[in-house]
């Protein structure tokens, strides 16, 4: 972990859910979630809209990042698909996002969650439009 990075506050729906910003830097962002039995279907696993929102999140962070807490990109989702591959098999969700491309007015992202063993669980793909804070 960087610790050079600046972490924003979680936004509400993030704190609800519980999960956390580790690492954020230049075209990269990290969040992690300890899995919680209020997270699960009906099935007892995770629900795919967990995954969908993590990944939602870490694909914009990851395109927004500029070193300065003064000084916020805010990223918003233009599209987004998710891929679910698997279940998991730890206790602890990471979800990873890259950016992969992009220009002054939009941006391309991908991200994925597995979890602390290694299992894939999800992947994801986005676009991504910059704001600004009005």
């Amino acid at each position: 972990m960087n610790d050079k990075m600046e972490f924003e506050a979680p936004y509400p729906l993030q704190a609800h859910l519980g999960f956390r910003q580790v690492d954020w830097q230049p075209d990269f962002a990290r969040f992690e979630l300890p899995l919680a039995e209020f997270l699960t279907n009906r099935y007892g696993i995770p629900h795919g809209g967990i995954y969908a929102t993590m990944l939602d999140t870490v694909m914009g962070f990851c395109g927004c990042y500029t070193g300065d807490p003064e000084v916020k990109k805010l990223g918003m989702t233009l599209s987004m698909n998710v891929n679910f591959l698997s279940r998991p098999k730890g206790e602890l969700l990471i979800c990873d996002g890259f950016k992969t491309g992009g220009g002054n007015r939009t941006f391309f992202a991908r991200g994925e969650i597995r979890d602390e063993l290694g299992t894939e669980i999800a992947t994801g793909t986005g676009v991504f439009r910059y704001r600004t804070m009005n």
